[in-house]
């Protein structure tokens, strides 16, 4: 009898334990804006044309239900090179890409309008901020195998 109660609590504390482990049903529910994918060396050589300024970029993916107001919110490289959304909202679901040379926002793509590249081809670390600046997100890269970063 005693041997099948201490199995019965041997149990119970594994299942208890298991379940402190698995995240809560409101963190999954709620989703994130975060970095998605860092593609740090663009195609071909790094000539400085607005098409090779372009061919770099980082993508910002919203999981959450709602849409979020990205006004004021900051991508920056561990140079702190910085660039700050203006009027910006991103849908739920939906992703952004921030290019670093110019051309036309739209609802998908975002310019910042630099003429020299940002991020390094071999190490760098992208950072998302609040407008109140509080951190949201980053993604490291270490590397000059690849071309880019899933985050």
């Amino acid at each position: 009898m005693l041997q099948t109660r201490t199995i019965a609590v041997a149990a119970a504390t594994a299942c208890l334990g298991g379940l402190v482990l698995l995240p809560s049903t409101a963190q999954a529910a709620t989703g994130s804006v975060h970095l998605y994918k860092v593609y740090y060396d663009s195609p071909g050589s790094d000539t400085r044309t607005n098409s090779s300024l372009n061919g770099e970029w980082v993508q910002i993916r919203n999981t959450t239900k709602y849409a979020v107001n990205l006004k004021g919110w900051t991508l920056t490289d561990a140079a702190n090179h910085k660039y700050v959304f203006g009027s910006y909202t991103l849908g739920k679901g939906k992703t952004v890409t921030v290019r670093t040379g110019k051309g036309t926002n739209s609802t998908t793509t975002r310019f910042q309008g630099r003429a020299a590249y940002v991020w390094n081809n071999d190490k760098d670390t992208a950072t998302l901020k609040k407008a109140s600046g509080a951190k949201v997100d980053t993604c490291s890269y270490n590397s000059t195998r690849v071309d880019y970063k899933n985050c």
